[in-house]
């Protein structure tokens, strides 16, 4: 039986910004998922678009790793990010295969604004200036929507269309959710030892997740 899990910053700012975690995790985008009427043609995009941000999100786990590695005083946050870095190999395979699937040519497209911003944006976390408490709280926070998003396309009721689960069993599976948790435990344990002005910062970059995540969503579904 799984340990009820302790309440720390993050649960407390989610219910502070609760409607926009729900915007983020609830998008009409994934509901078209779910309840199967979704527009094949945003799918593919979502497709194209997300292969090109996966490609921006490996310099930043990296660099996770790295800081993990140096700041963290704990060898377990290291083996932790370094088994969602290797996923990320796996995960551009996938991405490649579901490609030649959709008939989606990668080489041809182009990042959006909403995506060209979001990348941006985690360029920006790659400062050194970053509190690692905030970078932290980010980073798990990229990888729960994703998680909360396509569980609830494989949750009871679901109608998603067959050629759509093995998308939302890449990130909505239990093994991902352990993951995602994991990632949580680290940010909470930082956020605990965190200043003042690092907890408003780690509060603000949520925030602007989310509202990436989002823009993201609305972006796929054009």
């Amino acid at each position: 039986m799984e340990k009820p899990e302790k309440r720390g910053m993050i649960d407390t700012w989610l219910d502070k910004h609760r409607s926009l975690y729900t915007a983020a995790t609830r998008h009409d985008f994934v509901v078209s998922i779910r309840d199967g009427s979704v527009d094949l043609s945003s799918f593919k995009t979502w497709l194209g678009q997300d292969y090109l941000f996966v490609r921006e999100f490996v310099p930043f786990v990296a660099n996770v790793l790295i800081r993990a590695g140096k700041e963290s005083g704990e060898t377990s946050d290291m083996e932790v990010v370094l088994g969602g870095l290797a996923s990320l190999n796996d995960e551009i395979e996938w991405f490649k295969n579901e490609g030649s699937k959709w008939g989606v040519d990668f080489s041809t497209v182009v990042a959006q604004k909403a995506n060209q911003e979001y990348s941006r944006f985690l360029e920006a976390l790659m400062s050194s200036e970053v509190e690692y408490s905030v970078v932290l709280t980010a980073f798990w926070a990229i990888e729960a929507v994703y998680q909360e998003s396509f569980a609830h396309c494989l949750g009871d009721g679901n109608k998603t269309p067959a050629e759509l689960t093995g998308a939302c069993n890449r990130w909505g599976n239990d093994g991902f959710r352990q993951y995602c948790l994991s990632v949580k435990n680290i940010a909470e344990r930082c956020l605990e030892n965190a200043s003042g002005d690092a907890l408003v910062e780690a509060e603000d970059v949520l925030v602007r997740v989310l509202e990436h995540e989002v823009a993201f969503w609305e972006m796929s579904r054009g």
